[in-house]
C-alpha cells in the first residue's frame, strides 16, 4: 500500500508540510490495518521541483526528478494534496504541478484517492477547498475524499483541527483499502397499482382565491 503526499509549501518549516505529515500519520496506519505494518508514505515538495514544472510547459516533456514524482503520484494507492492559499485559490505551483502531470498523463489520477487539504492565514479562505480544489480533482477524474481539511494559523493547537484531520484520514484510508461501498439508494415503497391522478386545472382551481363579491 502506498500513500503519497504532494505538498506545495514554500517555506522551511512549512505549515503546509506538517498538516500533510499528520493527516498521513492518520492514514498510512489505518489503510493497512489491522496489519501492523502502516503504508508507505513518499512525499513530494513541489519547491524543490519548480523549475522543472516550469521547463515542462516549454520543453514538452517532464525532466527526471519530475517525471520520478508524476511515477510517484501515477503509483500511488491514494494521494494527499495539501497547499497554502494565495488570493483565495491553491497556489500557481500546486496547480501547475497537476497541470503538468495531466498534460503527461491525463489518466493518472483517474480513480484514485485524494485527500484535499489547505493552510491560510486567516479562516475567511476556508471554502477554497469547495471552490477550488474539490472541483479541480474532479475534472481530473479523482475520487475526492468527502472531508477536507483547512488549517487557518489560529487552527493549529486549537480544538477541532484534530477531528477533521482524524475523519479525513480515516475516510481516506477506507477509498485506499476498497472498504467504501456503494452508497444505498433508498426507494419509495413498491405500489402495485396506479392511483388515480388529478387533473393540472382541477388542483390549480382549488388553490386558486375568489374574488370580491358582485356589488349589489
Amino acid at each position: 500500500m502506498k500513500l503519497v503526499i504532494v505538498s506545495a509549501g514554500l517555506s522551511v518549516p512549512s505549515s503546509t508540510r506538517l498538516l500533510g505529515d499528520r493527516l498521513a500519520a492518520v492514514a498510512a496506519p489505518a489503510a493497512t490495518a489491522p496489519e501492523p505494518a502502516p503504508a508507505d508514505v513518499t512525499v513530494i515538495e513541489l519547491r524543490d521541483l519548480a523549475v522543472e514544472i516550469a521547463h515542462t510547459f516549454t520543453n514538452g516533456f517532464p525532466a527526471p526528478a519530475l517525471a520520478d514524482a508524476f511515477a510517484e503520484v501515477a503509483a500511488a494507492d491514494g494521494l494527499i494534496v495539501v497547499t497554502p492559499v494565495f488570493s483565495a485559490s491553491y497556489s500557481g505551483l500546486f496547480k501547475s504541478f497537476f497541470d503538468a502531470l495531466s498534460v503527461t498523463d491525463e489518466d493518472a489520477l483517474t480513480g484514485k484517492p485524494v485527500l484535499i487539504a489547505a493552510t491560510g492565514g486567516t479562516g475567511r479562505h476556508s471554502l477554497v477547498l469547495d471552490h477550488a480544489l474539490r472541483p479541480l480533482f474532479a475534472h481530473l477524474k479523482a475520487v475526492v475524499v468527502p472531508t477536507g481539511v483547512y488549517a487557518a494559523s489560529e487552527d493549529w493547537g486549537a480544538e477541532g483541527l484534530d477531528a477533521r484531520i482524524g475523519r479525513a484520514g480515516t475516510e481516506l484510508a477506507a477509498l485506499m483499502a476498497g472498504l467504501s461501498g456503494p452508497a444505498t439508494v433508498r426507494r419509495p415503497p413498491r405500489r402495485d397499482t396506479f392511483e388515480e391522478v388529478t387533473p393540472f386545472e382541477q388542483r390549480l382551481a382549488a388553490l386558486s382565491v375568489p374574488g370580491p363579491s358582485p356589488a349589489p
